[in-house]
């Protein structure tokens, strides 16, 4: 009985990763960890950013080195969902406060971000 259950849970284990979300992008999947964070994202950054960060005809890609933490530390992120910012490396226009965001929320959104960024290649 002991050893059924033990090999069950260990095919549910080998199956179902719990350390890693489901959705990936280029061949990487998102941590457990960042998965709140990817899905809030995808609510309140993507339609700007991309799904994956990389931009749209609307926002910049978060995953261009401009935004290397060194030149645009956390608390820029910060900032700018908000307060909004006044547009300054590229020509979309300046960026709004996001409605409804809370420092909360960006405690989860920013360290997602900072790990797509690693992913990309972005440090």
């Amino acid at each position: 009985m002991h050893l059924k259950l033990i090999l069950t849970l260990g095919l549910i284990v080998l199956f179902f990763n719990p350390a890693y979300a489901t959705a990936s992008q280029d061949g990487f999947k998102v941590p457990f960890a960042y998965g709140l964070g990817k899905n809030l994202f995808a609510k309140n950054c993507s339609g700007c950013h991309g799904k994956w960060g990389k931009g749209t005809p609307n926002g910049p890609s978060l995953m261009h080195p401009v935004y290397v933490s060194s030149h645009h530390g956390d608390q820029a992120f910060y900032r700018a969902a908000l307060n909004g910012v006044r547009s300054h490396h590229w020509k979309f226009g300046d960026m709004p406060p996001v409605p409804g965001i809370d420092r909360a929320t960006l405690n989860k959104i920013v360290p997602y971000i900072r790990w797509l960024q690693q992913k990309n290649g972005i440090k």
